[in-house]
């Protein structure tokens, strides 16, 4: 039998910080707990994120927030089409007569990839590289990444023009692919009333750490510890196994998606105080982390048939636990 919702203990700490948090995210941006709640859980278990959405609706600010918050240190990169790998990963450069490496932009804990889809294969593929492996690779030579590592990548969903997009083998290696959207008719309104200057926010300098690298990392550990039932495992193999036969889709969730669903799945028990998985955890966390891994056939999509459409349908093919 699986254990509904209910509050225990060993979870609280990181409900604490996840409140914290928010609370300083809200004081520059707006309407935006889920993405930030999405965001903290990549972030506790070492995942990388997608941000979609049109411009204006506070990526960039809300990932700088964040890292602000988080007390780890944050490094914006805005991909072009001329942005070499070297770019990303550093050089090694001649001061006096030796050779040093100069690090790139990738050695931070927050790294916003802005843009990703507007810069070259072969620079997405360094950066890439960086996520999966942990480090980066100079003259022979590997150099570890600071921890926790995680990669904010947005994309515009409006503009294809010029770009390139991201082969499904590289789309399956971030955690979730989060839809940023436009903010209800309230907040927008609260967005107005924040304090600017001219049209820059005077209030980023007042969000504060609330927790650091350390206390992130031990956090990890304690996201690892979370219990799963039989049934709740099993019941994570069968919807991502689900997406794989469905008639609307001709490529499926891949393994690792299992393993990202379920990694997932654990953050969102600690993040709302709970020490064990429940299902619903699993319904919520569906969504980010499978809709980018999904390739629909072309029928399906001249019906305006979309990727959530497709893990609502798996969803529901599959019994809950009980």
């Amino acid at each position: 039998m699986v254990t509904r919702s209910r509050r225990t203990a060993g979870g609280g700490e990181l409900t604490s910080v996840r409140e914290q948090v928010a609370a300083e995210v809200a004081k520059v941006v707006v309407g935006q707990q889920e993405v930030v709640d999405l965001l903290l859980t990549a972030v506790v278990v070492g995942g990388h994120v997608l941000l979609e959405g049109v411009p204006g609706v506070a990526k960039t600010l809300t990932a700088n927030a964040l890292a602000r918050s988080l007390g780890v240190e944050f490094r914006r990169v805005q991909f072009t089409p001329d942005m070499l790998p070297s770019d990303i990963t550093g050089t090694m450069t001649l001061r006096g007569r030796e050779l040093t490496f100069r690090p790139g932009p990738v050695f931070t804990n927050v790294l916003l990839a802005d843009e990703v889809n507007r810069t070259p294969p072969k620079t997405q593929a360094a950066l890439l590289e960086a996520m999966q492996e942990r480090q980066v690779t100079v003259e022979g030579e590997p150099r570890p990444l600071p921890q926790p590592f995680v990669v904010v990548a947005t994309q515009n969903p409006i503009e294809y023009e010029g770009t390139y997009p991201l082969p499904e083998a590289q789309l399956d290696r971030f955690l979730l692919k989060v839809d940023v959207g436009y903010p209800s008719e309230a907040d927008e309104v609260a967005v107005l009333r924040l304090a600017h200057a001219g049209v820059d926010p005077v209030t980023l300098d007042d969000v504060q750490p609330v927790t650091s690298a350390r206390a992130l990392l031990a956090a990890r550990a304690e996201v690892d510890a979370t219990r799963v039932s039989d049934e709740v495992t099993a019941y994570v193999a069968a919807v991502v196994r689900r997406t794989r036969e469905l008639p609307s889709v001709s490529l499926g969730a891949s393994p690792r998606a299992a393993v990202h669903l379920l990694a997932a799945s654990k953050a969102a028990a600690r993040l709302e105080g709970r020490d064990f998985v429940t299902p619903d955890d699993v319904i919520r966390m569906a969504p980010p982390v499978l809709r980018h891994r999904l390739l629909l056939r072309p029928e399906a999509e001249l019906e305006r048939y979309g990727p959530d459409d497709a893990v609502a349908t798996a969803v529901a093919a599959v019994p809950v636990p009980r």
